[in-house]
C-alpha cells in the first residue's frame, strides 16, 4: 500500500486528508510574536477572521525534518514500504529539501532498503500540490504502481495549471511577488493582478478590472488550455470569501464543457498570510506548452476586442 505524505501548503481539507489517510507536515506560523502549528493550533476560519487584528505582518517556516520523518517512519511500522512525499515548489520554501534530509535519516535507521520514498518538488502552491495528491489517490484506486505513480507526476508535474488572485495587494508586497508601484496604481485603478506558476515561482499574467474580469479571465483560459483528457477533476480555491469561489464554480458548470468533478476547498494559513483575504485560485491539467504572460494576455484583449 501506498503512504501518501505532504506539507501543510497542499491545502487539501480536514475530510480529505482523513479519507484517504495522508500525512502531514506543518508549517510554522508566527502571528505577533506567537508561533502557531499549521492545522493543528490554528485553522484557516480563525486566522482569516482576525487577520484585521493583527499587529504585525505574520511569517511563516518551512516543516522540520522530523516533521517528515515521523510520517515516514509510521507509514513503515504500518507495513508501508512505498512512501510518496509531495511538497510545495522548492523555489519557494525550503520544505523539499526537509523532506530529503528526513529521507536520509530514515534511510540512515533502515539500512534494510525494502522500501521505496520518492520526494516530488511539485514545483507547485496551495492547491497545485493537492491536485497532485488527488491525481495520485485516483491513479492509486485505478490500481496502478508507485513507479508508474511517480513517472506520471514527475512527467506532468509542470502542466498544473495554477490562477490566483488577490484583494489585498499589500500582501504580494509583503511577499516580494509584487512590486510597491504596480500595487499603488492596481489600487487606484481598481485592477487586480492574476499570478500562476512558472518554473516553480509565482509571476503575473495578467491585471484585470475587478472581480468579474478575474472570473471570465479564469473561464476564457480553462477553454483554451484544458488538457480534458487529464483534467478528470479541478480544484477552486478561496481563502475567506466562499461566495466568490462558488461563483468561479458556477460559470464553469454553465459556460464550459468540463464534466468532471469540481472540488471546493478553503486555502489554509501557512498561504492566506501571503494571500490574504479575498483570495481566489483555480487548479487544472493544462495542455502542454502554452505560453501565457502579461504580454501574451495582452495581445489576446486587443485581438480580442
Amino acid at each position: 500500500m501506498i503512504k501518501l505524505v505532504a506539507d501543510s501548503t497542499c491545502d487539501l481539507s480536514e475530510e480529505l486528508v482523513a479519507k484517504y489517510d495522508i500525512g502531514i507536515a506543518p508549517l510554522s506560523i508566527t502571528i505577533d510574536g506567537k508561533t502557531y502549528k499549521d492545522r493543528i493550533d490554528i485553522t484557516a476560519d480563525e486566522f482569516f477572521s482576525k487577520i484585521a487584528e493583527f499587529k504585525s505582518h505574520p511569517t511563516t517556516a518551512m516543516p522540520s525534518p522530523v516533521d517528515f520523518l515521523k510520517h515516514f517512519e509510521h507509514a513503515y511500522q504500518n507495513g508501508q514500504r512505498e512512501i510518496l512525499c509531495i511538497c510545495m515548489s522548492s523555489k519557494t520554501s525550503g520544505s523539499y529539501q526537509s523532506a530529503e534530509i528526513a529521507k536520509s535519516y530514515f534511510k540512515d535507521e533502515h539500512p534494510e532498503n525494502d522500501y521505496m520514498i520518492h520526494v516530488l518538488d511539485s514545483t507547485s502552491m496551495s492547491h497545485g500540490s493537492g491536485w497532485l495528491i488527488l491525481k495520485s489517490v485516483r491513479m492509486i484506486e485505478k490500481g496502478l504502481d508507485f513507479e508508474a505513480i511517480v513517472d506520471y507526476l514527475e512527467q506532468h508535474k509542470r502542466n498544473v495549471k495554477h490562477f490566483l488572485s488577490v484583494d489585498d495587494l499589500d500582501n504580494l508586497v509583503r511577499s516580494g511577488r509584487l512590486r510597491y508601484g504596480s500595487a499603488l496604481i492596481g489600487k487606484i485603478m481598481k485592477v487586480k493582478p492574476i499570478m500562476t506558476m512558472k518554473q516553480g515561482e509565482g509571476a503575473i499574467v495578467s491585471k484585470e478590472r475587478g472581480r468579474k474580469g478575474v472570473l471570465q479571465h479564469y473561464i476564457q483560459a480553462f477553454k483554451s488550455r484544458v488538457d480534458f483528457e487529464q483534467t478528470d477533476f479541478v480544484i477552486v480555491g478561496y481563502t475567506s470569501d466562499k461566495l466568490y469561489a462558488e461563483n468561479l464554480v458556477h460559470l464553469i458548470q454553465s459556460e464550459t464543457e468540463f464534466i468532471g468533478d469540481i472540488l471546493l476547498l478553503q486555502m489554509g494559513v501557512a498561504v492566506g498570510t501571503h494571500v490574504g483575504l479575498g483570495g481566489l485560485s483555480f487548479y487544472f491539467m493544462e495542455k502542454p506548452h502554452i505560453k501565457d504572460g502579461l504580454l501574451v494576455n495582452n495581445i489576446n484583449k486587443i485581438t480580442h476586442k
